[in-house]
């Protein structure tokens, strides 16, 4: 196993793509945070009840908030190593390394093996990330308050967990397709438009439905195990009252995320295993 990885770091390492998406995460996380922070010290120092409310909050930038805060924001730009890991399994395709693999001895099981590890080192890479940025934050908006440090640091399990999930989706589109420009095209297409729209329809009809349906969707699934923070939301009870049940599916979600993750690989593992290489 640990040659494996010794292995993948190489491949990744010396991919100048990974350096790429690296650096833009690293200005991304940060930039999208703190157009929120200044979006947010702009609402607060308004007047008005709501306002007002908003300012009980306390500040979402401290911690322990700031877990909670720059996860929901970051969330947002995994489409960043999502489109990183489509890269690196269509080029084991395009370059034929995949093959070269097989024939240098490795099995099938170790090649796929190998697969599920870039998908870990990525998004360990990016909670890395996030978590600096977190903290980062916390320090930069408010006084560093270290008994609240680790409160809600949960979120840092949530956020790879998340990113975990997702990058395991695009790896599949990356996986069936082969092609890179056709699997990032149909990634893209289906990431941002095509499910967002089928979210939105499916909230609109939920009553008739009787059910939110959307929260099954393949990116709604871990999407959903981060909720938008309290301050984000406008005020009132039933908005009140969303973000309680919102927060109490949290569970279901991170229980959905693991199943559909796991069936994900275990079906490129078994497929990898019967396919003509």
């Amino acid at each position: 196993m640990f040659s494996l990885i010794q292995i993948e770091w190489l491949k990744i390492k010396k991919y100048p793509a990974f350096w790429a998406m690296l650096i833009i995460v690293l200005l991304t996380y940060p930039a999208a945070n703190l157009m929120f922070y200044n979006v947010f010290l702009r609402i607060t120092s308004q007047k008005g009840t709501d306002m007002l409310a908003k300012m009980f909050l306390g500040n979402p930038f401290a911690f322990p908030e700031t877990w909670h805060t720059v996860a929901y924001i970051s969330s947002f730009f995994v489409i960043l190593p999502s489109i990183l890991v489509i890269m690196l399994v269509t080029n084991e395709y395009q370059y034929k390394t995949q093959r070269q693999n097989v024939i240098d001895g490795w099995t099938r099981r170790q090649f796929m093996a190998s697969k599920l590890i870039d998908v870990f080192i990525v998004s360990a890479i990016t909670t890395l990330l996030y978590t600096l940025v977190a903290i980062g934050f916390s320090i930069y908006a408010d006084t560093f308050d270290a008994t609240k440090m680790w409160e809600q640091s949960y979120y840092i399990g949530l956020f790879f967990l998340q990113s975990f999930a997702q990058l395991s989706i695009a790896f599949l589109l990356g996986y069936l397709i082969k092609k890179a420009f056709i699997a990032l095209g149909i990634f893209l297409f289906y990431y941002l438009i095509v499910e967002n729209i089928a979210t939105g329809y499916i909230k609109l009809k939920a009553e008739k439905i009787g059910s939110d349906l959307g929260r099954f969707l393949p990116f709604e699934i871990s999407d959903r195990m981060i909720i938008a923070p309290a301050f984000i939301g406008r005020f009132g009870k039933d908005i009140k009252t969303a973000y309680e049940k919102s927060l109490s599916e949290v569970p279901s979600q991170i229980a959905l995320s693991l199943l559909l993750t796991t069936a994900i690989w275990a079906f490129c593992f078994f497929m990898h295993r019967k396919k003509d290489l």
